[in-house]
């Protein structure tokens, strides 16, 4: 039985913005990720709220969307064996300063809010997130 996953990763509007997609597609392909499916998005803000309503409790949920629907984003399916603790491994830590060297994080992230990648925290989470933006 193979332990290939598929997860969702999101290239958020400041690497957008930056022309950052293909530099950290590189990087996926050679930590060999598959990018089974992508395509790049314009969520409005009802469309964010509701990507992120696991966070909609949290102070700074409305940051949060507001950003991620402050430009285009480019939305993949990864697959990998263990591609959600891969990729959270590849991305580092949320905040890019203390991001480990050779993390995509790291490289390209500018703070905490605008740290470059979203990737999937959990299996279960991973599915839905994948259903939200390729639904069939």
């Amino acid at each position: 039985m193979s332990d290939t996953e598929q997860t969702l990763s999101i290239i958020k509007p400041d690497a957008v913005e930056r022309n950052l997609e293909e530099p950290i597609k590189e990087l996926f392909i050679k930590n060999s990720f598959k990018i089974v499916k992508q395509k790049k998005v314009q969520l409005d803000k009802k469309d964010a709220e509701l990507f992120y309503k696991v966070h909609e409790t949290k102070p700074f949920y409305n940051e949060l969307c507001t950003y991620l629907s402050s430009g285009p984003i480019l939305v993949m399916i990864l697959e990998k064996t263990n591609a959600v603790s891969e990729n959270r491994r590849l991305m580092g830590s949320t905040d890019p300063k203390k991001a480990e060297e050779g993390t995509i994080r790291k490289k390209y992230g500018l703070s905490i809010d605008k740290n470059s990648v979203h990737g999937s925290d959990s299996q279960e989470n991973a599915q839905t997130e994948i259903n939200f933006f390729f639904k069939n």
